[in-house]
């Protein structure tokens, strides 16, 4: 992953006639090259970067993450349940969570905890409880509690 204080020390390298290393470093090596042989166009493009620093750095480590497989908090996008590789990713919307818990719950037999919810999904504690209680009020899953160690437990009747 990349850091914000080494792109603005490359940045820094125009001081030393080496304008665009922080564009190479930060993978955008077509116009860290054109800023290598233009002095950060003719320093302009140069002194905006420094404005423009931290979304390449998020931007450069989002697309590593991608390619790695592992979220924003650092979780596995793929994760193994048994013999069946399950896709999890952090759902961006409630109706992607529901389908993630659908999912997750299909590789368990249809039914769920809030954890096993979180751990398949990404998604915080709170979200995966309020979506399993909304889920629950509309009917597609039921509640119970696990025989042996009472926790609550989301029946999904259909799966």
């Amino acid at each position: 992953m990349n850091n914000i204080g080494y792109s603005y020390l490359f940045w820094a390298a125009c001081l030393l006639g080496l304008s665009g290393c922080h564009r190479i470093y930060n993978g955008k090596i077509f116009t860290g090259i054109v800023w290598l042989f233009t002095y950060g166009l003719f320093g302009v493009g140069q002194f905006i970067d420094l404005l423009l620093i931290p979304g390449m750095v998020e931007e450069h480590n989002a697309k590593v993450r991608a390619r790695l497989g592992t979220s924003d908090q650092g979780l596995p996008l793929y994760q193994s349940s048994g013999a069946i590789a399950v896709k999890t990713y952090a759902p961006k919307n409630r109706q992607q969570l529901m389908v993630a818990l659908l999912k997750a719950a299909s590789t368990k037999g249809g039914k769920l905890s809030v954890t096993q919810g979180v751990m398949a999904t990404g998604a915080s504690f709170t979200e995966v409880e309020e979506t399993m209680k909304e889920m629950l009020r509309t009917g597609y899953v039921s509640v119970d509690n696990h025989p042996n160690t009472g926790i609550v437990i989301y029946d999904f009747h259909e799966l």
